[in-house]
């Protein structure tokens, strides 16, 4: 047996250790800092407009105008893009270890760079803010095909996709900690320094310490990375890129057997809770209050519904599979989506906002307990290890490229068709019913796409790959050659 092969084939039939839930948190700790960044900045957004955009004697206070809440809220998913295509490509052309600490560098220092925003002035705070946040979504871009390679390269055959399910479902717990932090730091603005309603008294409904509510919500991003930077940097490479793509599988086995005991010779929210009632309107809360409220029903949605979507995955992606969890995501997001769009008007009445929100939950369950979580795995294990990073960049960036039209497009086409209900600035768009069957439609087409996707459960990456196939070959070459030119 060709030495690369050893040592991939033992790193397949590895038993689980501890090692492996080890970087599960090394690499999932990135993603834990990638869904807490990206989800702060929607619970911030409003304070945002209230400190910098209202403008005196409105009887409404101030929101972010259209191009400013959408370069907000969609500069860091244009970071992301371009970094998961960069990063995805240097992954493979320098090796995953070398790669991994600059990401994590990057997301530290822009999450802390992001809360320090510089001056008072809305222009400078905001300039400073999406700067700050294009390169902070850059570094987060790097880490999608990064940890997944990482994860996908160090696990065994039996468990991978749980593995690899894992470090994307940290994702999950980052989005809870944004509530979770956000409701502590408002709470705590709101009891300290009390304030009037806007209605009541609009000047006095946003106290000048308002402003260090946001930047301390974004800065605390920060902090997790920075406690996972020491054991990325102690993190050896990973055999299947070290074997066969730096060809050393000496140091390959070398690596491994440091670590493993393996034998080798490796959308828009404000709208949609609003509308239902579940939020107040903005003139009946003061500023800090509004964070709290949007933080509590976010926080929520995640206890309830994102956070087991995804742990669901990681216990039963290895039982039924990824083509099976994924078509089932699409078949009941494409319903629930549907059931919220086609009677939407029913929804919008009080006593029916509990059934809304159950089906909105539901919603963000299938999404994770689905193709959320498919599509980060799939595309960790298809592809060769020469390009496998590279590969999966893409296919993360062809995602967050979604996002970004999600972002930016749903803004604009949930407003109302009513000139005189849209938000200031906005033009009139198409409503939330109709864009909300333009997403039942986007999941049935998903539906159709993953019909064609390969189920790679209970196969090696050389299996899925043919690079055994390719090694054992030119093994075999070498040893005919090497025949034919022995003196006789």
């Amino acid at each position: 047996m060709a030495p690369q092969l050893g040592v991939l084939n033992a790193l397949d039939v590895a038993k689980t250790q501890w090692y492996h839930f080890t970087a599960i948190v090394i690499a999932g700790m990135g993603f834990f800092t990638d869904a807490y960044d990206l989800f702060c900045i929607s619970l911030v957004t409003k304070l945002l407009g209230r400190i910098y955009y209202t403008h005196k004697g409105a009887a409404k206070p101030g929101t972010l105008p259209p191009n400013v809440a959408a370069a907000v809220n969609g500069v860091a998913l244009c970071g992301t893009l371009a970094g998961q295509l960069f990063f995805g490509w240097l992954g493979d052309k320098l090796g995953r270890k070398k790669v991994y600490g600059i990401t994590l560098v990057l997301m530290v220092v822009c999450s802390l760079a992001s809360g320090l925003s510089f001056g008072d002035d809305p222009k400078g705070v905001i300039a400073t803010l999406c700067f700050f946040r294009f390169w902070l979504g850059f570094g987060i871009g790097g880490d999608y095909p990064l940890s997944a390679t990482i994860m996908s390269e160090y696990a065994n055959k039996k468990t991978r996709g749980a593995f690899i399910a894992a470090v994307f479902a940290m994702q999950g717990f980052g989005i809870l900690a944004g509530g979770i932090i956000s409701l502590f730091v408002s709470t705590a603005f709101d009891h300290s320094f009390k304030a009037p309603t806007y209605a009541e008294n609009a000047e006095l409904s946003t106290v000048p310490e308002a402003d260090y509510v946001w930047r301390i919500i974004l800065m605390v991003g920060a902090i997790p990375a920075i406690l996972t930077y020491y054991w990325r940097m102690k993190m050896p490479e990973t055999a299947r890129y070290t074997a066969l793509v730096a060809k050393n599988a000496k140091q390959a086995a070398s690596d491994m057997s440091k670590v493993l005991q393996v034998e080798l010779e490796a959308e828009e929210e404000k709208d949609i809770f609003s509308a239902i009632g579940w939020i107040p309107p903005a003139q009946n809360m003061n500023a800090i209050h509004e964070v709290y409220r949007i933080s509590r029903a976010q926080t929520l949605i995640a206890l309830c519904s994102t956070v087991p979507g995804y742990w669901f995955t990681v216990a039963l992606i290895d039982h039924i599979g990824r083509f099976a969890i994924q078509l089932m995501g699409f078949f009941f997001m494409t319903v629930f989506m549907f059931a919220l769009a086609i009677p939407y008007d029913h929804w919008t009445k009080h006593e029916n906002r509990i059934g809304f929100v159950v089906i909105y939950a539901l919603t963000f369950f299938f999404a994770n307990f689905g193709p959320n979580a498919t599509t980060f795995v799939v595309p960790a294990e298809i592809f060769p290890a020469r390009l496998r990073s590279t590969c999966h960049g893409i296919s993360a960036a062809a995602g967050k490229a979604g996002a970004i039209v999600g972002a930016f497009g749903f803004l604009y086409a949930a407003q109302s068709k009513d000139k005189t209900k849209t938000d200031a600035g906005y033009p009139p768009g198409i409503g939330v019913k109709n864009s909300l069957i333009v997403l039942g439609v986007v999941n049935f087409l998903g539906i159709l796409f993953t019909l064609l996707v390969p189920e790679a459960k209970g196969k090696s990456l050389e299996e899925l790959s043919g690079e055994n196939d390719d090694e054992a070959e030119e093994t075999n070459e070498q040893q005919v050659t090497s025949t034919r030119t022995v003196p006789v």
